[in-house]
């Protein structure tokens, strides 16, 4: 393996030479029918099937260099048109002729040679493909990639329809090599060499310009396997995410197959339950039913007379508003009888007319109280006559209770004293019970009426307790009269006072013309004082009175300074 490796890196080594030569012969252009060329890539060939693995399938063995040339494709986006081209080709219908024809448009496209340097660097994959001591997987690989280098100066114009890439034989001719050294003239030999190393110069910076770009192309691997991994990370925890929301939705259907059978027996329970109670149901209903309708015609009967007094409650209440809307009214005309002395006489008037009325309308409450008094000593003897029926029934209780007693002792006695007469004892025996289970009959209908009675009882219970609100509410409002009556004692106080008042003021108006006269002539005199405020005015200085609504301010007085009181205002 290591010479086979040596013989084709030295061979590879001629090829691109004389490879070069050729084309700078020819002036960096290149065809399909150059010999050169043709000898290239069948060393090229040679070198990438040393050491390949032998894959078996069912069809025989398959040894094609393709396949690691496919691995391009993943790890170098750009590679993609030339593996999309290589199979759409019709031509082509095996592994080693796609091959061939991926070389042909690499070399085309001049990234030959950075193709093949991504293959080897990812050894771990091209691993599947060759053995361990192949060139591809050696150090020899990495000279070969370098080697390739410099067929980036070259033009290649490669037409791969109607040639027939399958069944090429891939021979090495070696008489392209071998050459007379006598034929070489010096001249020429020193003008290829000159050629040569400048070659050699522009394939070095050409090296230098890949090993940049190379460079930043393993930095950007390394990012994008970083973002692989993280990628993968995710989807580990995804799938982990996954299984345990599936389990839990297996738990979550157990649950509802278990809830889902509960629920049926559950049903099934509840059917049975209904179908009883819907039978006792049908058995309690038609006694209840009669008492219903007795009920019923009692509850009549009640909310009419509830209605009855709701009706004059109502009525109480209206009367209440219009007596709250007549103060209000009474209010505004006192207010309008102090800012004008004839108004206050005809509001007079209507306050007497108002009085009048709440005279007539309080008559007419205290009717309707007598009339609710009336009512309630009518409830009140129902309610006597139940407690007395009830009485009764308790006492006809305690007799059938007491004959049922007699009627047990008498049996006893009986049957103790006639032990050998069991035929005729146990006929009476029979009649006994036949009499004592009718007495239970009675006994139970009777308790049946005094639950009935019972219940009645607490219905009237209610009612006159509902009464007995009203009557308190009734008391509210003949305190509220009360507090009327007397609220309407000293309106009439102030009105009594107020023609007080008004009959003075006549007498005053009569003297306060003939004064007027005095006051103008005052005035004439006194130009140039002030008068006095009303609110600082509050006492006459000279008879020292305070003046009230009968009492006007008639007395000229006097302040820190010459000051007039007026005379024509009121005080109201």
């Amino acid at each position: 393996m290591m010479e086979e490796r040596a013989n084709l890196m030295h061979m590879m080594k001629l090829s691109v030479k004389v490879l070069l030569q050729s084309a700078l012969s020819l002036g960096r252009s290149l065809d399909a029918d150059h010999a050169p060329l043709q000898q290239f890539f069948v060393v090229m060939e040679h070198c990438l099937k040393h050491g390949l693995k032998v894959k078996k399938s069912f069809i025989g063995q398959n040894k094609s260099f393709f396949g690691p040339l496919e691995l391009v494709e993943k790890l170098c986006p750009e590679a993609s048109d030339i593996a999309t081209s290589v199979r759409n080709l019709p031509e082509l219908k095996t592994a080693v002729g796609r091959g061939r024809a991926w070389l042909y448009l690499a070399l085309m496209q001049k990234k030959l040679a950075d193709y093949l340097k991504v293959l080897i660097d990812n050894k771990h994959l091209l691993s599947e493909f060759y053995e361990p001591e192949a060139l591809m997987m050696e150090e020899e690989g990495m000279v070969i990639v370098g080697l390739l280098v410099g067929l980036n100066v070259l033009d290649a114009n490669l037409c791969l329809k109607g040639e027939d890439l399958d069944s090429q034989v891939g021979v090495i001719d070696f008489s392209l090599y071998l050459k007379d050294v006598q034929d070489l003239d010096g001249g020429k030999e020193h003008e290829r060499i000159t050629d040569v190393l400048d070659q050699k110069n522009y394939v070095e910076e050409l090296n230098r310009h890949l090993s940049c770009t190379v460079g930043d192309l393993q930095s950007k691997i390394d990012g994008l396997e970083k973002t692989n991994s993280k990628l993968q990370e995710e989807l580990s925890a995804a799938t982990d995410r996954i299984c345990s929301l599936q389990e839990e939705q297996q738990q979550l259907r157990e649950q509802n197959e278990l809830i889902r059978e509960r629920s049926e027996k559950s049903v099934e329970i509840t059917k049975q339950d209904t179908k009883v109670e819907l039978e006792t149901y049908k058995q309690t209903r038609q006694g209840l039913d009669e008492m219903y309708s007795d009920v019923w015609k009692q509850l009549k009967e009640e909310k009419k007379v509830r209605l009855e007094l709701e009706k004059e409650l109502e009525l109480q209440i209206g009367m209440k508003t219009e007596m709250e809307i007549a103060m209000k009214l009474l209010e505004k005309d006192t207010h309008e009888k102090q800012d004008t002395l004839v108004a206050l006489r005809q509001q007079l008037e209507e306050v007497k007319a108002i009085n009048l009325q709440m005279f007539h309308k309080v008559q007419n409450a205290e009717s309707c109280l007598q009339q609710k008094n009336e009512a309630i000593t009518s409830f009140e003897e129902k309610n006597n006559q139940v407690m007395s029926s009830m009485k009764q029934m308790e006492e006809r209780l305690q007799v059938s209770e007491r004959a049922r007693q007699g009627a047990e002792e008498r049996s006893h006695k009986l049957q103790q004293e006639l032990g050998g007469r069991t035929c005729a004892l146990q006929e009476q025996l029979s009649q006994l019970h036949e009499q004592c289970s009718s007495l239970e009959k009675e006994l139970k209908s009777e308790k049946e009426q005094r639950q009935a009675l019972q219940r009645e009882l607490q219905q009237e219970k209610d009612t006159s307790s509902l009464l007995r609100a009203e009557l308190q509410q009734v008391e509210g409002l003949k305190k509220e009269l009360r507090e009327l009556q007397d609220e309407k004692a000293e309106l009439q106080k102030v009105c009594n006072e107020q023609e007080q008042a008004l009959q003075e003021m006549g007498l005053h108006l009569s003297q306060s013309k003939l004064k007027m006269e005095d006051i103008k002539e005052v005035n004439k005199a006194l130009k140039g004082h002030t008068w006095l405020k009303d609110d600082e005015a509050t006492h006459c200085k000279q008879c020292e009175k305070e003046f009230s609504i009968s009492r006007r301010k008639h007395v000229l007085q006097q302040r820190a300074g010459p000051a007039l009181v007026p005379q024509a205002r009121a005080r109201v």
